[in-house]
């Protein structure tokens, strides 16, 4: 006779080495041989196989419950059987999907597992946390899947520093592919935290896992995809640029292109200042994003516009990102439709937009545009306090710092070099970070120079500068 648990344990010891055609075979030779009540405990056991294989797993899951229920109507009482049926349905329809029994979670450790995976599949990260079941509890290959449902659930409560700690325990209990996946995931967490190094770190454990068997390519292509934004962060930019183009080859030649290729393609062409390839990225990024992603391939789409100088375009792109009331940088998006104003010569609705992005956080890009208007009406100790508050407020060397260092050193100019010691050292602070082709960098210089004169001036007159 049939042992449904001794033939689980055969078909688990196969997968603990993601034998699944092994698996396969053992479970689906004693479903043919077994009484019917062994056989629907079976079923439920290749159900089980079954979701693994995620979305593309949901038919065949469906069919071996349907069997399960037809050689044994009482199984549908089996907490196993309950929790496969609400992690198939939690597949399809999300959060619509019918409530959990609570059978479900007082069963054994497989049914826990499974009703865990339910529950993050329905939005109910904080109840599927609250789940008991251990990784020792089940067999070796659930137990990096564990880890990675509860990552999962880390994620949807925003606790990003957990959910990479434990996508990295997964990656340690899972091996080969999943393993390089498993990094992955933890890498792209660091990132998103700007922890780019030890997104690097990780990024170099997945890469060792990669063997060009066939069905990695896509997986391939995630790897180049986070480790071009490495090396973008790194200012890498050629290294980041043949990376994304490597990432976006794998893809297309899978017949599956990506959002989130073409919009580090395109954010590493902004970079090198190639403006006008990154627009034709970010287009593309566009036509392939998600309602979701579309307000950012928008808001970069307008930034683009207006490094181009097409401020029209730029208004009209970013006019719509504010149509999307949960996109998180709106301040930003205002600031930047004060510079398309701006640049239209419509002061009044530039000020207006920009006070309103510096109230709402956006204070070094609205601090840039309030300068701007600032100088325009000549009205100086103005325009060099909001240069100077974007100098304080931006990041070391970026383009926003750099350039309130040369406008705060040319204000200081217009008044005649009052402070010539402040003057200079923000002359000599844009030019180490400007290319000497920039048309700033002569009038930079002159600048430094004529604060230096300044200088010396005032020492030979016996003043003392602190």
């Amino acid at each position: 006779m049939i042992d449904p648990e001794l033939t689980w344990q055969q078909a688990a010891d196969a997968l603990a080495s993601e034998d699944f055609d092994s698996a396969y075979a053992i479970l689906e030779g004693a479903e043919r041989e077994a009484a019917r009540p062994q056989r629907a405990r079976i079923l439920l056991y290749l159900a089980s196989v079954d979701s693994l294989y995620g979305d593309d797993g949901v038919t065949d899951a469906q069919t071996a419950l349907r069997d399960a229920r037809t050689a044994d109507s009482g199984i549908r009482h089996d907490p196993l059987y309950m929790a496969l049926m609400a992690e198939i349905d939690g597949r399809v329809r999300g959060p619509d999907a019918a409530p959990l029994p609570d059978a479900a979670l007082s069963g054994p450790p497989l049914a826990r597992y499974h009703a865990l995976a339910a529950l993050a599949l329905t939005h109910q990260p904080e109840r599927a946390l609250d789940v008991e079941v251990s990784a020792a509890e089940l067999p070796a290959h659930l137990r990096w899947r564990l880890r990675s449902w509860q990552a999962d659930c880390e994620e949807q409560l925003g606790r990003a520093e957990q959910a990479a700690h434990l996508y990295a325990e997964a990656a340690h209990a899972a091996t080969g592919m999943n393993r390089a996946i498993m990094f992955q995931d933890a890498a792209a967490l660091h990132l998103q935290a700007g922890q780019h190094e030890q997104a690097g770190t990780l990024l170099g454990r997945a890469r060792l896992e990669y063997r060009g068997a066939e069905g990695e390519a896509l997986h391939l292509a995630g790897w180049h995809h986070l480790d071009a934004q490495v090396k973008l962060a790194r200012g890498d930019l050629q290294a980041a640029l043949t990376g994304i183009s490597e990432a976006s080859r794998l893809e297309r030649a899978n017949g599956d292109p990506s959002y989130g290729v073409e919009l580090v393609w395109g954010q590493t062409l902004t970079q090198s200042n190639r403006h006008e390839e990154a627009l034709a990225h970010f287009t593309e990024a566009l036509r392939l994003a998600s309602a979701e992603d579309r307000p950012y391939a928008l808001h970069e789409l307008g930034v683009t516009y207006l490094d181009l100088d097409r401020p029209l375009e730029a208004m009209e792109a970013l006019q719509q990102v504010l149509a999307h009331d949960e996109y998180p940088y709106a301040p930003e998006v205002l600031a930047d439709l004060a510079e398309c104003e701006y640049r239209l010569g419509r002061l009044a609705e530039a000020e207006a937009n920009a006070q309103q992005a510096y109230a709402q956080g956006a204070t070094v890009p609205a601090s840039i545009v309030l300068g701007n208007i600032a100088m325009d009406y000549y009205h100086l100790p103005d325009a060099l306090e909001h240069y100077e508050r974007v100098v304080r407020e931006a990041a070391p060397g970026s383009r926003d710092w750099t350039l309130g260092h040369q406008m705060a050193a040319d204000v200081m100019a217009q008044q005649g070099f009052p402070d010539p010691a402040a003057a200079y050292a923000h002359a000599q602070q844009a030019l180490e970070h400007l290319d000497p082709s920039d048309e700033w960098h002569t009038t930079l210089r002159e600048h430094a120079q004529k604060a230096e004169e300044r200088l010396q001036d005032q020492q030979g007159r016996g003043r003392t500068l602190n």
